[in-house]
């Protein structure tokens, strides 16, 4: 299924062929910048999504009009009503050749740092499908013709949606975790019918993008971590297969496959501590703060303390505390930060039999893994980039990367010897790949950037907050 994706499409989903985020070129640009090596620079609306490229094509999402407003709580924002729209670059001079209106039912409320338009878009070659989760998914030619649309939602999540569509066969997948109410659905990519949907109630809200693994004798498995586990369903058919706990709560990093080998991580700053927090069971809790013995808390009855945070704990909105979302949260307070190493084999809970190593600090809180050449490479915010030997989890080189001790959410991709890396800020790193990598270059973007790039060729595409650059390697 990996190798089909690949001779359909240069770059056809969020960071590449199954997400791996490594480009199979010759040549990419390492001396760039806005005024380096541009072949052109496209300005383009809103939004975080990544590009996604099949032939001559880019696929980008964006937000025109509205304005981001405090929601109120928690840094959260909400925009007023701007449009959303699917776009289509040619890839050779940057020109936009059409943009689809998507239909915006609802505006839901995002983190600071989301936007409406983050989910990347996902192509067989033939077509795109894009997600918004102010609507569902739609799908169109290469042309621009719309093909098919599917609402879904709407969707709890305090933070907005952040999951991409993937393309596994006939089917789109994508994952609707939430704080109440979570599934994964699966489409049927030429009409948009729901060919399953498989319920997810032991977890909470996620940010992640599933992959694809395809075993030497079987069927094809989607690799999903959620919150507090990762677990693999028949790609055909949804039936839930295998499962690893002790995984960190609210996710956000896609899987790496290699080979017999997954590569799954998690990160919240909740899970830093090394012990796992506290929390009273649920009967101690009711005696504790259940003042008219209702069986449940309200928000006026809880911990002062907890009363800001009270919508995380209150997972339906519906002002009642009850056991299961109290369960949840001790879940979340108990769950630890970790990078885990999954061996393929195995039905059911294989948590004691197939992992083969874990990792539990120097993880990155967005950023995915980044495995190329034999090294596993993973940034931290603040700059800290770690190579990992992916056979055993040992540290091979650790490093703050100079002029780049920022915030991360673009993750790591690698191409013709090189590692890429953008900071929120906008500085890009490139190290020269290997267990004792070494900086080559460090350049200033001069805007934010939170999208992951996209390679084709011998150019890179990178998307900052206000447009899109080609870059061309030197020739």
């Amino acid at each position: 299924m990996t190798a089909a994706l690949a001779a359909a499409a240069d770059w056809p989903m969020f960071r590449g062929v199954n997400g791996s985020g490594v480009a199979d070129v010759a040549t990419a640009p390492v001396e760039f910048g806005p005024t380096k090596s541009v072949v052109w620079k496209t300005t383009l609306p809103f939004g975080h999504s990544s590009p996604v490229i099949t032939g001559d094509l880019i696929f980008l999402t964006g937000a025109e009009g509205g304005e981001r407003v405090d929601a109120g709580y928690g840094g959260k924002v909400r925009d007023t009503g701007g449009k959303l729209f699917t776009l289509c670059l040619d890839r050779k001079s940057g020109k936009i050749l059409w943009r689809r209106e998507a239909p915006r039912p609802r505006i839901e409320h995002y983190q600071a740092t989301n936007s409406p338009a983050s989910p990347s878009a996902a192509t067989d070659g033939k077509n795109v499908f894009v997600f918004f989760a102010d609507y569902g998914i739609l799908s169109y030619t290469k042309d621009g013709a719309e093909r098919w649309r599917t609402p879904l939602g709407p969707f709890i999540n305090v933070n907005g949606h952040g999951s991409s569509p993937i393309v596994a066969g006939d089917l789109i997948i994508l994952v609707c975790d939430q704080d109440a109410g979570s599934f994964l659905v699966a489409l049927d990519k030429n009409t948009g019918r729901e060919r399953w949907r498989v319920d997810r109630p032991e977890v909470t809200r996620s940010y992640v993008t599933p992959a694809v693994f395809t075993p030497k004798n079987g069927r094809a498995e989607l690799i999903v971590p959620g919150a507090y586990q990762v677990t693999s369903y028949d790609a055909a058919t949804g039936e839930k297969l295998w499962w690893v706990r002790g995984f960190s709560w609210q996710p956000k990093s896609l899987p790496v496959i290699d080979g017999e080998m997954i590569y799954a991580h998690g990160w919240e700053g909740s899970g830093e501590a090394e012990t796992p927090t506290e929390t009273p069971a649920w009967v101690e809790a009711l005696q504790l703060y259940d003042a008219n013995k209702d069986g449940w808390i309200g928000e006026e009855e809880i911990d002062p303390k907890m009363r800001k945070t009270f919508y995380q704990l209150d997972l339906n909105r519906n002002g009642q505390l009850v056991e299961k979302e109290w369960e949840f949260y001790r879940a979340k307070r108990a769950a630890r930060n970790t990078l885990v190493a999954i061996r393929h084999g195995g039905r059911g809970d294989v948590t004691g039999t197939a992992v083969a190593w874990r990792m539990q600090k120097f993880l990155p809180n967005v950023p995915s893994p980044l495995l190329y050449n034999g090294v596993m490479y993973l940034i931290k915010d603040g700059g800290i980039l770690s190579s990992i030997d992916p056979k055993t989890g040992q540290i091979l080189r650790q490093a703050r990367l100079a002029g780049a001790l920022d915030t991360y959410y673009s993750s790591p991709v690698a191409a013709a010897g090189h590692v890429y890396l953008f900071s929120q800020n906008g500085v890009a790193t490139v190290v020269r790949a290997g267990g004792q990598w070494e900086p080559v270059a460090t350049i200033d973007m001069e805007e934010p950037v939170f999208a992951t790039p996209a390679f084709a060729g011998d150019r890179m595409y990178v998307r900052t907050r206000g447009a899109l650059y080609c870059f061309a390697a030197a020739r």
